[in-house]
C-alpha cells in the first residue's frame, strides 16, 4: 500500500465530496454515498493511515487520485 499519512476526518469528507459523494448520516461515524459505493468515515483526528487506505479502496478511487482531491 502506498504511504498515506493520517488525515483529519473533515479533510477526508471534503475530498470525497469533490469526488461526488454526499453525506447520508452523521453520528459517531459519518456515512457517505455516491449511489454506488457506501463509505463509513470515523470521527477521528487523524484517521489511521491503514483505515484511510481501506476507505479509499472502498470508494473506487486510487490513493493517488484521492491525494489530488485533498
Amino acid at each position: 500500500m502506498p504511504s498515506l499519512a493520517g488525515i483529519n476526518h473533515q479533510r477526508a469528507i471534503k475530498a470525497f465530496e469533490k469526488a461526488g459523494f454526499k453525506i447520508v448520516r452523521q453520528g459517531k461515524h459519518i456515512t457517505m454515498t455516491d449511489g454506488e459505493h457506501i463509505l463509513t468515515i470515523p470521527r477521528a483526528n487523524p484517521i489511521n493511515a491503514y483505515t484511510m487506505g481501506t476507505i479509499i479502496k472502498g470508494s473506487g478511487l486510487t490513493i493517488e487520485a484521492f491525494k489530488k482531491l485533498l
